[in-house]
């Protein structure tokens, strides 16, 4: 088990679920920003409308019909917004899409993505070029939690095809991992983390973890990815807003150097994560993670 506070390991342990699959870039044919091409919400990218001043594209998504919560760096956020702006390109957003008990698509899911797509429509009101969405398939959480490799490419395969649908890109975590590893992008520093967060991560583990060992152990192994993971991200993804379900009560799992939004998940005050939904059922007035 990680203690709080403790050194996380410095070399990949080979057990680990990292690794392309199906290919030099894995199943989906995917690859990083820093490599590959970005489809966006919308139409094609234009030069930005005159009135569409970072300021104004930033106030566009960031109301309460999308966060849950203040985001912890303003700055940050519009530094990214202004960046896409100068480019004249779609702002562009990165999110986790994780494994539940479904192993098919459901109307969870498509609400979310539904919902998404609602986010890059206000945008384009104020700035033509819209919003890039990329959901990153957390396979390797998956695999810690004991889901089975079929049941994970058939529940991705559906919501990577219904994403597409709308614009949105894809890729799996694993992926990220190993590109950022053959670069020699992660550096394990010591990190320390808040006093509850095992046990906060615990709670979660309680609920979904199916895989080896106790639940202890699996909330502790869960926070070793994590670390590993949000420098591949950031790797990946530096000029990006990495949007999230979760609350602030988790940022220190999330990339340190890029800006985070908080955001609802299938409607204004719903935030229980769609993947964790059972099949045809979505509570409009359901709270929490």
């Amino acid at each position: 088990m990680l203690a709080t506070g403790a050194t996380a390991p410095r070399a990949l342990d080979p057990s680990r679920p990292y690794g392309p699959a199906g290919g030099s870039h894995g199943p989906f044919g995917r690859t990083p920003d820093n490599g590959g091409a970005t489809v966006h919400t919308g139409r094609p990218s234009k030069a930005a409308r005159p009135q569409a001043v970072p300021e104004k594209i930033l106030q566009s998504f960031n109301t309460w019909a999308f966060k849950r919560e203040q985001p912890d760096n303003i700055a940050s956020l519009l530094e990214a917004v202004s960046g896409a702006a100068r480019l004249a390109q779609p702002v562009p957003f990165v999110l986790y899409w994780g494994k539940g008990p479904r192993c098919r698509l459901d109307e969870p899911d498509t609400t979310c993505l539904d919902y998404l797509a609602s986010l890059g429509s206000r945008v384009r009101r104020v700035y033509e070029p819209g919003v890039a969405f990329r959901l990153v398939f957390t396979d390797t959480h998956a695999t810690l939690n004991g889901h089975a490799p079929d049941d994970m490419k058939a529940y991705f395969g559906a919501i990577e095809h219904a994403a597409k649908e709308r614009g949105f890109d894809s890729c799996r975590l694993s992926e990220l991992v190993f590109a950022a590893e053959t670069a020699g992008a992660i550096n394990l520093v010591n990190e320390d983390f808040p006093d509850d967060m095992l046990q906060k991560l615990g709670a979660c583990a309680a609920k979904w973890f199916r895989g080896e060992g106790t639940v202890e152990e699996g909330a502790a192994r869960y926070l070793q990815l994590n670390m590993v993971e949000k420098r591949a991200v950031q790797f990946a993804f530096p000029r990006s807003i990495f949007a999230t379900f979760n609350g602030s009560e988790f940022r220190s799992l999330f990339p340190e150097r890029m800006p985070v939004f908080y955001m609802y998940s299938l409607r204004r005050g719903t935030s229980v994560k769609p993947w964790f939904y059972p099949a045809r059922m979505v509570e409009a007035s359901e709270m929490g993670d």
